[in-house]
């Protein structure tokens, strides 16, 4: 992995930051944080909320996930896990499965590279996407 990046200082905004993005499972972007922060901190902005996202990604607080979709979004667990993404409407969910550690060593071997980590994204179509979906269909 990559050196530690130094402690990051939590200052409010960063420790609210942190507490909105841990209360929520739905992997949220930067723009829906940011809804959910300005209803604690009403005068803090946009930037402000990506740059501390961004910082706080860097210093190991947070996970971004930057696989598909066109969005970065962000993730308050920071433990390897692997993710599904809905293929129409770009939701993110955690997947409950072991990660696969093999898969890096089986990597190494295989080329010259130095392995620094892995991303497994699995995509799909959410249950409310499903449903949508259906009906579009049944409706034709």
């Amino acid at each position: 992995m990559n050196a530690p990046a130094p402690m990051l200082r939590l200052t409010t905004q960063r420790q609210v930051i942190l507490e909105e993005l841990s209360k929520v499972t739905s992997h949220p972007t930067a723009n829906e944080l940011y809804d959910l922060v300005r209803k604690r901190l009403p005068r803090i902005g946009l930037g402000t909320v990506y740059r501390n996202l961004e910082l706080m990604a860097d210093n190991g607080m947070i996970l971004k996930i930057e696989v598909g979709g066109t969005q970065k979004r962000f993730d308050a667990t920071t433990e390897n896990h692997y993710h599904i993404r809905c293929a129409e409407c770009g939701k993110v969910d955690d997947l409950d499965i072991p990660v696969l550690n093999n898969l890096v060593a089986q990597a190494a071997a295989t080329t010259s590279y130095q392995i620094i980590g892995h991303h497994v994204e699995f995509t799909g179509t959410c249950p409310a996407c499903q449903q949508r979906l259906a009906r579009e269909q049944a409706a034709q």
